[in-house]
């Protein structure tokens, strides 16, 4: 995903205890807590994390190799090797499959969910990153960030059916289970609607006041879309009408998102070390319920939806190398053997 392991910028601040946003006070307490800490280690720097729905174990996108760890335990179960660059992981509807982005290779790598061994690749277009499984169709859509389009892959023979061209670079997907997906388009900052059925574009939403669309969210009861965006704020948009309705401030440097449809809450990850918590008042209004600290760097999450814990990962930083012409920004080192997974519950 959008530069999750660019880290060392401006939002790696000190977090301070009470926020006030919407003109409030949030106050760090609340209902959810850093309830555990997972010292996982491990070279390499990070992306996207997801949940298998049916082992709940968490894998964890290391650059050239994916750590699957035990949630019950936190400790490393499994390491998928031979990779180069990966971005993503998703799971079939089937419980047997999984499929990872690989943006370096330009595929998108297929594995064993029981034995974790790789089982296929496929080419995609150019830098894969976001990645979706569909369930109405059965296919596997891979998100590619240099190329500007979108891979299908069949689930069940593993071969691609279509190539949808997007208007700019990709980002977090969201399906709705009906046959539509929902994608963020970073550098034109806006939203487009997809028809998993046709394999077509039905419509692209503008989200302004929203800026560089990256972590996305679906309620799919009210029909209502979370896009984490530059600038502290996350849109919230109408999925038929495809308008913003609201905008709710978030913490600085986001670039994941969630929605739990059990409790009604929206979530984002902010690289600055905080979870922004939202309250779904109603279907058109939103507050912030609380401001958790976490860990500077800690941009990217996900949500387990049967046990409404939230997983977000990071490391600790030591110095910026000194700037030179070939890199005039230089991102700070990773201490080795710092990575950790972060366990929010209420």
């Amino acid at each position: 995903m959008r530069r999750r392991i660019v880290l060392g910028l401006g939002w790696l601040l000190a977090v301070p205890a009470v926020l006030t946003l919407n003109g409030g006070s949030v106050w760090a307490q609340g209902p959810y807590h850093v309830t555990e800490t997972w010292k996982v280690g491990g070279d390499g720097g990070w992306d996207d994390l997801a949940v298998d729905p049916a082992s709940k174990e968490l894998y964890l996108t290391r650059g050239t190799h994916v750590m699957v760890v035990d949630t019950s335990s936190g400790k490393v179960a499994a390491d998928i090797t031979g990779l180069k660059r990966t971005h993503a992981v998703v799971f079939d509807s089937a419980g047997k499959l999984g499929y990872i982005s690989d943006g370096g290779a330009n595929e998108v790598v297929v594995f064993d969910r029981k034995t974790n061994a790789v089982t296929g690749r496929v080419a995609a277009g150019t830098n894969p990153d976001g990645l979706l499984f569909e369930p109405v169709t059965q296919t596997v859509w891979a998100f590619n960030g240099g190329s500007k389009n979108a891979t299908v892959i069949d689930a069940n023979t593993q071969q691609v059916v279509a190539t949808v061209a997007l208007p700019g670079k990709p980002e977090v997907a969201v399906a709705d289970g009906k046959g539509s997906i929902f994608v963020n388009i970073e550098d034109t900052s806006q939203l487009v609607h997809l028809d998993a059925k046709s394999r077509k574009g039905v419509a692209a939403w503008a989200l302004a006041p929203c800026e560089g669309p990256s972590g996305l969210g679906l309620d799919r009861k009210h029909g209502r879309l979370f896009s984490a965006c530059d600038g502290k704020v996350m849109a919230v948009s109408d999925a038929k009408a495809g308008k913003v309705i609201t905008t709710v401030a978030i913490g600085n440097g986001p670039d994941g998102a969630g929605f739990d449809e059990k409790s009604g809450t929206a979530f984002s990850s902010n690289g600055e070390g905080t979870l922004t918590v939202i309250r779904q008042d109603s279907a058109d209004s939103y507050s912030v319920m609380q401001t958790l600290t976490t860990k500077a760097g800690a941009r990217t999450m996900t949500l387990d939806p049967d046990t409404g814990k939230v997983y977000l990962v990071t490391a600790d930083f030591g110095p910026r190398p000194a700037a030179t012409a070939e890199n005039p920004r230089p991102r700070p080192s990773i201490v080795p053997g710092s990575f950790v997974v972060i366990v929010v519950s209420k």
